[in-house]
């Protein structure tokens, strides 16, 4: 590592962090599956016999299906008071955990009210499968559901989803939307628990239809306002290192999107075929009235094609999303560590973090080192440090050590730490970090692994 200029000392800055929604956002979400099992409770007689255990064990699971199918949604809608404040990769996990939950769920419920129907009626369980499919019903359409959202449980499995294009996934994903709305009949026609129970229904209904609203009006009516408000059209192309194009956007009146050093929009470029896909880029400057910039690695189909943008393209962007800001500090001064293209989002961080800022810049090489100088003119009129960690002669990379770190930045557990790099060198530094000393409220991170 080495120093590019020492660092100016900078009096302390009240730090003002926003505490974040996270957490009564989970007891809501709990508290609402706690409730649909209530509503099963309050909604049985009895449970004899093991038909009736195994029905009643279907009941439960296709009851948290249905709340986890409206959960999921919900979670995909894009709501600002998640995407900003809670921050988009958590609500992804959360997105992918409820994925889990809902598929199993759903398989749960097929298996277990076939199997105590089957026990029933004494009947095999190929033939009670039939007769609840052609006979029952909403059962066609519910199939049809069942059946789509186990290609996308199938399709976002890890496994998977590494062997197949972004693209496919993504359209993949938007089947959810087709899936939940398939099922949603038989659940109400089919569901002992809303048969003449008006709150009940008139509960359920409200659920879909309010999570219904929010996609309509967050995944398409503000982006729509967004688009014809703004404007945005390509203004230029830089080459920044090998691989890394700088994109410069042109529109009207952009403060008053309200993005902040550190937030990431989700873009489509009318042009060049790459209008079909949404990819999230973090924005690589301070946003300006007029101007937006990201700064792109080709790693896939559409980044690659960044290069052969060309000006007046149109461009349609949805956010700002991400809540890797300044709100987030709770010290006067922070470390941001950056690994190839995570550079993006530390560099208008660099440029606008009130306090005692230093930059950690990790790249393979010298040549690697996007936006470079950028970050040197940033360092000298601020008074600033960057720090470059670069692959020895050999390829060997420079060890990313308790001692490393603290010999590198003093005080190190009294700095915010913000992180923007793979996955894997995000978790294996958060945990030297936290084995320096550094507490959890410190490290911020966010990531943006699809």
């Amino acid at each position: 590592m080495t120093t590019v200029q020492e660092r100016r000392a900078a009096p302390p800055v009240p730090p003002a962090p926003r505490r974040s929604p996270a957490s009564a956002v989970l007891l809501a979400l709990w508290t609402g599956a706690a409730a649909v099992i209530a509503l099963w409770w309050f909604g049985t007689d009895s449970v004899v016999g093991t038909a009736g255990w195994l029905t009643g064990a279907g009941r439960i699971a296709g009851l948290l299906c249905g709340y986890a199918c409206a959960v999921l949604v919900g979670l995909m809608a894009r709501v600002p008071l998640l995407e900003r404040r809670v921050g988009s990769d958590r609500v992804a996990r959360w997105h992918a955990m409820a994925g889990r939950y809902t598929v199993c769920l759903l398989v749960a419920h097929v298996v277990l009210i076939l199997a105590g129907y089957a026990a029933q009626d004494r009947a095999s369980l190929w033939h009670e499968t039939v007769t609840v499919v052609m006979d029952y019903p909403e059962m066609l359409k519910a199939t049809a559901g069942t059946v789509v959202l186990l290609a996308v449980g199938i399709t976002s499995a890890r496994a998977v989803r590494r062997r197949t294009s972004y693209e496919f996934w993504y359209y993949v994903h938007l089947l959810t939307y087709a899936a939940v709305f398939l099922a949603f009949g038989h659940q109400l026609a089919l569901g002992n628990e809303f048969n003449g129970r008006l709150l009940a229904t008139g509960a359920w209904y409200a659920l879909y239809l309010g999570v219904a609203a929010l996609v309509v009006w967050f995944r398409f009516l503000a982006p729509v306002r967004l688009n014809l408000r703004h404007r945005l059209r390509v203004e230029s192309v830089h080459h920044e290192a090998p691989g890394v194009y700088s994109v410069v956007m042109r529109g009207r009146r952009l403060d008053e999107l309200g993005a902040q050093p550190g937030q990431f929009f989700r873009w489509r470029f009318l042009g060049e075929g790459m209008g079909w896909t949404s990819t999230p880029y973090s924005l690589s400057a301070p946003p300006r009235p007029d101007l937006l910039r990201i700064t792109v690695k080709a790693l896939g189909d559409h980044s690659a094609a960044v290069p052969l943008l060309r000006p007046g393209t149109r461009v349609w962007a949805e956010g700002p999303y991400g809540s890797m800001t300044a709100d987030r500090r709770t010290s006067h001064k922070s470390l941001l560590i950056a690994a190839g293209v995570g550079i993006t989002p530390m560099r208008a961080l660099f440029e606008t973090l009130p306090g005692d800022v230093t930059l950690l810049y990790r790249a393979r090489t010298a040549e690697d080192l996007a936006l470079g100088a950028e970050l040197e003119e940033i360092a000298r009129w601020r008074g600033a440090r960057v720090l470059y960690a670069l692959n020895g002669p050999r390829g060997e990379r420079p060890p990313f050590t308790v001692e490393a770190l603290r010999g590198a930045v003093a005080d190190l557990a009294g700095h915010d730490v913000y992180i923007c790099g793979p996955h894997a060198f995000a978790q294996d530094l958060y945990r030297v970090l936290r084995a320096a000393g550094v507490p959890d409220r410190r490290i911020h991170h966010e990531s943006f692994e699809l």
